[in-house]
């Protein structure tokens, strides 16, 4: 039941779109997986060149994780999941059940040390799913970029907020201390990525279009962003996903942005069995045209079990490498392992 509602839910999207201390987390660079022979390249990032950087972990729900990102400054990594069902949050009258979390779009964000161990909590009420987060050091600690504003319909963000991570906290949607950007006025599923080499925002986004919604994506300079000033140095429009994708995530380096899609396992019988090594795919978007210019399926930790595709990012410590997260574990008891691949530009 746990993905059957949320497929039910992209399934929606989709039809909407058609209608609509880094030297810490760089030690801790775990099991290598085996090396092929040959360069599979998107990108700037060699697809079969990978590592395991986070062992499965389980976050402070057991809900899947959704997405993730790095402070490579501290060597810590922050997570993002639907709140559990059965949870009840300062405020309100009872527990509330997973169903109606996910409706409002309550999240609840994990740091973990490099090591995986919890160091801390947040809760954001009302912000939206969590498809894709950024975090920017900030002073001694760090500022969030997360979807905000869910929309009361599908539960995903209208919006795009920044804010400082308090553990321990919870954050409502609606408060007063928030600005909320809307780049896009009128996008839907708007998803932040932060690139802090050259302090740039790339925001996923669904946008109206004379037929319906359309997925799209825009980069802006981060300075300017935070300012209000939403002037964007490339707006993307990628090939359209089928109406079988599952969108897992986006990530921005260079001159590429990237596009995670696939499925958990099915049966032995399904249509994505373990024995296929699964669905999952990582896409290598340019921004100067919006041409794929490397679409690679991706067969790393194909023993893991229920194995589901959620996040991407870019970790700078030890050099810059993409990043896959995978939900696995039994349901109710999800965790979150995370696998790295190297840059073809060493």
């Amino acid at each position: 039941m746990e993905r059957q509602r949320e497929y039910s839910r992209r399934r929606v999207l989709w039809a909407a779109g058609a209608g609509a201390a880094g030297v810490a987390l760089a030690a801790a660079t775990g099991r290598a997986c085996t090396r092929r022979p040959a360069l599979l390249r998107a990108g700037d990032f060699d697809l079969a060149d990978a590592a395991e950087i986070l062992a499965p972990s389980p976050l402070y729900h057991r809900t899947v994780a959704q997405s993730f990102a790095f402070d490579d400054e501290r060597g810590e990594i922050y997570t993002v999941q639907i709140v559990q069902g059965g949870v009840r949050l300062p405020g309100e009258a009872r527990a509330v059940t997973s169903a109606s979390r996910s409706a409002n779009g309550d999240l609840c964000v994990t740091r973990l040390a490099a090591d995986g161990r919890r160091t801390g909590h947040m809760y954001l009420r009302g912000f939206g799913h969590g498809v894709s987060i950024g975090v920017e050091p900030h002073g001694s600690g760090v500022l969030l970029w997360t979807e905000s504003q869910a929309h009361p319909n599908t539960g995903y963000g209208r919006a795009v907020a920044r804010f400082p991570f308090r553990g321990g906290t919870v954050l409502d949607t609606t408060d007063s201390r928030l600005r909320h950007h809307r780049p896009v006025p009128g996008s839907l599923v708007n998803q932040p990525s932060l690139d802090l080499v050259r302090r740039r925002v790339l925001v996923g986004h669904w946008a109206a279009t004379g037929k319906g919604y359309e997925q799209r994506y825009a980069v802006y300079g981060l300075d300017d962003f935070v300012r209000g000033r939403y002037e964007p140095l490339h707006l993307v429009r990628p090939a359209q996903l089928g109406p079988d994708e599952t969108y897992q995530g986006c990530a921005l380096h260079g001159d590429h942005l990237y596009q995670l899609t696939g499925d958990p396992y099915s049966g032995p019988s399904g249509s994505n069995p373990p024995s296929s090594g699964g669905n999952v795919r990582v896409r290598a978007i340019r921004l100067a045209d919006g041409r794929t210019t490397e679409d690679v399926r991706v067969t790393v930790a194909s023993d893991l079990a229920y194995r589901e595709p959620e996040g991407l990012a870019v970790r700078l410590a030890g050099g810059p490498r993409l990043c896959t997260g995978f939900a696995t574990g039994a349901a109710g008891d999800r965790q979150l392992a995370i696998h790295a691949f190297a840059s073809v530009r060493r």
